[in-house]
């Protein structure tokens, strides 16, 4: 996991690739590649990558498996996943009720 205070934005999350890909993970029980590629409009490479961060930092667990003979690659998020995020969407709504206007 990203080290932060509680004060701090969680800027792995933060970044707007991977925020579109925990927000898509964050509605779904789990979702494919195909889906989440689609939903997100990112290329493969590009996808790829954001989701090896958040892999890597513990929020994003990986499936492989196959359908119709063809290999099917399912991500979830972790439950440490889902609780930076809701931790994410907690700070930004503070910071956004306060901001002026």
């Amino acid at each position: 996991m990203t080290d932060r205070s509680d004060n701090q934005i969680d800027r792995l999350i933060h970044e707007p690739a991977r925020l579109a890909l925990m927000t898509q993970l964050s509605v779904v029980d789990e979702a494919d590649f195909v889906f989440l590629q689609r939903q997100t409009g990112m290329t493969p490479g590009n996808m790829s990558a954001h989701i090896g961060k958040l892999v890597k930092a513990g929020y994003v667990e990986v499936a492989k498996t196959f359908a119709d003979n063809r290999p099917r690659t399912i991500y979830s998020l972790t439950t440490p996943g889902r609780g930076a995020f809701e931790s994410y969407l907690v700070r930004m709504r503070s910071l956004l009720d306060a901001a002026p206007g």
